[in-house]
């Protein structure tokens, strides 16, 4: 068997045509899914980058393996302790190793394990190529590494498991120059209103459209394709044909390597599975060019599986990405590990009728500290370090209605926020009757001074910069929720 996967970070469903987009941006993913199953309510249970990889690799929420986090202890896995053996049965469980377990050749090309110093994700790997700039990659630094395995292996060896890993929808937007601007003519999304702006414009904390580039609005000139601000509609036509020339400039390189495929024979019988780690906020809660929330933004990512003998379909159930784990056992034939905490919808693929969960957790804690319940149409956030945005504690969105989470209706609707702590209070209380131990994640980084990248900035110098761009008011409400002297 010949298996390939897409790791594309940072790709949310709703800029894919498959999914909807307006803008054709993904023909060669669509013509992909129009062959494969597509799920409609991905979710990485964990964001963003690390969190969600680490999930995805375990079968287990970063509740259970304690990397939810971009530094301090919980930027690591937890060590396995005493019950580990001469092997890390964590490392033997994982999911690439799986792909080993069933007889295939397994290969990696990404950044990942460096950019992070996540080396579990190599866990299972018989070959590793790393594109060596941690994640600042382009499309055409990566294709010439796979088309030349492709080359020397895709015919020759029997069964292998490809994993490829692009970034170009990753911030700092960086399709080539020389590739232009294909949107040039095209709308851009109309929910973003002179007024809405105006609104995002007074806003505080890192990532908004004052300040793209976390605490400053400065630009760096290798990237000109990415804004340090947005103040009027050029800037927002410039960030969002910025985002999207990433997503088309990466699926015509992934067009090029299944013509690659092609010419070695081995299209025909390939699957393919399409995902990302999580999705990428553009204006929503008025965050610009980053994944730092647990909302539905930020943690939907596509999911499409071509698979032998598994027919086209949609499928709309709940499922999380480290549902992957135990799915892909089944589909090998493999025996399930006693912690995983992925649910299989093997079934589902094989049948097309699918149940997936009541409710999904996710959560966030490099950005900020937050746990969310997607449940119905409804996205219920629970916040415990708003990463100075001033964000309310509880806030509840009607995704049907409210899709860019534009009108919180939690204090409209107490019943729906009462249903929603109390499927939280029941996932948390289930993640402690199965964890190795009785510490929470989400505490410590509390205690070690909150997520990692709120304390990269000088919370001073930002309450100052505030002042001399009109939003005095911001400043003087994060000064007497943080304490910071004037």
């Amino acid at each position: 068997m010949k298996i390939l996967m897409l790791d594309l970070d940072t790709l949310r469903p709703d800029h894919m045509g498959c999914y909807g987009y307006f803008r054709n941006t993904t023909p060669v993913l669509d013509s992909i899914a129009a062959e494969g199953v597509r799920f409609t309510h991905y979710h990485c249970s964990d964001a963003p980058c690390l969190p969600s990889r680490a999930a995805l690799c375990s079968g287990r929420f970063g509740y259970h393996n304690g990397a939810i986090g971009h530094g301090g202890l919980p930027g690591d896995m937890r060590l396995t302790g005493i019950e580990r053996g001469f092997q890390d049965q964590r490392d033997t469980n994982n999911l690439f190793h799986l792909f080993r377990k069933a007889g295939m050749h397994t290969v990696s090309i990404s950044p990942f394990a460096e950019r992070h110093s996540s080396y579990w994700f190599t866990a299972g790997f018989n070959e590793v190529y790393n594109t060596g700039h941690c994640g600042l990659e382009s499309a055409e630094e990566v294709l010439p590494v796979a088309l030349d395995w492709v080359k020397r292996n895709a015919a020759s060896r029997d069964n292998w498991f490809l994993h490829i890993n692009f970034w170009d929808a990753h911030t700092p937007y960086r399709a080539p120059a020389e590739f232009g601007d294909p949107f040039e003519n095209d709308p851009i999304p109309d929910w973003i209103t002179d007024e809405v702006l105006k609104q995002h414009n007074h806003m505080t904390g890192p990532h908004g459209s004052m300040e793209i580039g976390m605490y400053t609005d400065a630009e760096n000139p290798r990237f000109p394709r990415h804004p340090g601000k947005v103040t009027d509609r050029a800037g927002l036509r410039r960030f969002f044909d910025g985002y999207d020339c990433g997503v088309r400039y990466m699926d015509g390189m992934i067009g090029k390597l299944l013509d690659a495929l092609k010419e070695e024979g081995v299209a025909d019988d390939l699957a393919i599975i399409v995902t990302a780690d999580h999705g990428e906020n553009l204006g929503e809660l008025g965050l610009y060019a980053e994944h730092a929330t647990a909302d539905e933004i930020t943690t939907r990512i596509p999911m499409i599986i071509k698979w032998p003998g598994v027919k086209p379909a949609v499928l709309d159930g709940f499922h999380y990405n480290l549902d992957l784990v135990p799915t892909i056992a089944d589909l090998l034939g493999l025996p399930h590990y006693e912690k995983w905490d992925g649910e299989s919808y093997a079934e589902a693929l094989r049948t097309g009728e699918d149940k997936g969960r009541d409710y999904l957790v996710v959560s966030q804690c490099a950005h900020v500290c937050q746990r969310s319940v997607r449940f119905g149409d409804y996205l219920y956030m629970r916040t415990y370090h708003d990463g100075y945005h001033l964000w309310n504690d509880e806030m509840l969105f009607d995704l049907k209605n409210d899709p860019y989470e534009q009108h919180d209706i939690a204090k409209e609707r107490p019943d729906l926020c009462g249903q929603a702590c109390r499927c939280l209070v029941d996932w948390e209380h289930q993640m402690r009757l199965t964890a190795d131990t009785d510490v929470d994640p989400l505490v410590t980084v509390l205690r070690e001074g909150g997520p990692f990248h709120a304390k990269e900035g000088n919370l001073a110098a930002y309450c100052r910069r505030l002042e001399e761009t009109g939003r005095a008011d911001g400043a003087a409400a994060l000064r007497k929720k943080y304490h910071v002297a004037d």
